[in-house]
């Protein structure tokens, strides 16, 4: 895929540096953007570790890469009830509008229907409105908003999903 700013490549195959180069990404982006603490980046690592570690054949990540280095990324794990699950979705900001997100999200998509997952589910948090619209449209319906308090600040955490 060709962006403005160069070529975009993404792959599946993870590289010894990727685990913490997704951790890294998600709490810098996440802290900056949206305040979180610390406890945001254990809210990624600990479940991050034990995806790859299972090596699931029904569950795959994607790393988007721009001039060599973490542009986005993406996983599909398994969840309950023939449901698969998108997690660890973000776009660096530098990378935003360039499409980026979309590629993403359709790899997601189209494995989970490769998959036989009869939906797919995700959790973002209602502060995010151009992710929000990106899952909606792709035809994701929200099911479930929870407001509280996590990572440090309050957040309304809202669950979609999309019937395949």
């Amino acid at each position: 895929m060709e962006t403005a700013e160069g070529k975009m490549r993404l792959r599946s195959k993870l590289h010894p540096g990727d685990l913490g180069a997704i951790i890294a990404l998600h709490g810098t982006t996440y802290s900056r953007e949206q305040k979180y603490d610390l406890s945001f980046e254990a809210y990624v690592a600990g479940p991050l570790a034990e995806f790859t570690l299972r090596a699931s054949p029904r569950e795959k990540l994607w790393l988007a890469e721009r001039a060599g280095k973490l542009a986005g990324c993406v996983a599909v794990v398994e969840a309950p009830d023939e449901t698969g699950q998108i997690r660890w979705f973000l776009v660096e900001a530098n990378s935003r509008g360039l499409g980026i997100g979309r590629k993403l999200l359709t790899e997601a998509v189209r494995f989970c229907k490769s998959a036989k997952y009869e939906s797919v589910t995700l959790w973002t948090v209602g502060a995010l409105f151009a992710a929000s619209r990106l899952y909606q449209s792709f035809g994701f319906q929200k099911v479930e908003e929870k407001p509280g308090s996590k990572w440090g600040v309050q957040v309304v955490e809202e669950k979609y999903e999309l019937k395949l």
